[in-house]
């Protein structure tokens, strides 16, 4: 079990169809190399579904038709999320019109 991670941010978006060209084009080439370059930030990767989903929300379930895009972030530990060049490049403000959904969780052991 040494291979897996022990600290991880994690982080599901859903957008639009009408942003969702330039919504990859930014966190491909923009976003996602400006987060990797942060202090404590060890890797990340993004992933998008797959197929349809579903969500369950107080007993009431629910297909999910539009693609979620989830950001998968390993951290040397929680100070990675604390610094000021993680704060600086936070946010997706450009976007926020066009943001469904978002959820984010901090994990570790």
């Amino acid at each position: 079990m040494a291979d897996f991670p022990t600290c991880l941010f994690i982080v599901t978006v859903e957008v639009d169809a009408a942003i969702e060209t330039d919504w990859n084009r930014w966190y491909d080439e923009v976003h996602l190399p400006d987060a990797l370059a942060c202090p404590g930030v060890l890797r990340g990767r993004r992933y998008r579904s797959a197929g349809e989903g579903t969500e369950i929300v107080r007993g009431e379930g629910r297909r999910l038709s539009q693609r979620t895009y989830v950001t998968v972030y390993e951290l040397a530990g929680p100070e990675a999320l604390r610094t000021p060049e993680f704060q600086a490049m936070r946010g997706w403000h450009q976007f926020t019109p066009g943001v469904t959904s978002r959820s984010q969780v901090f994990l570790a052991l």
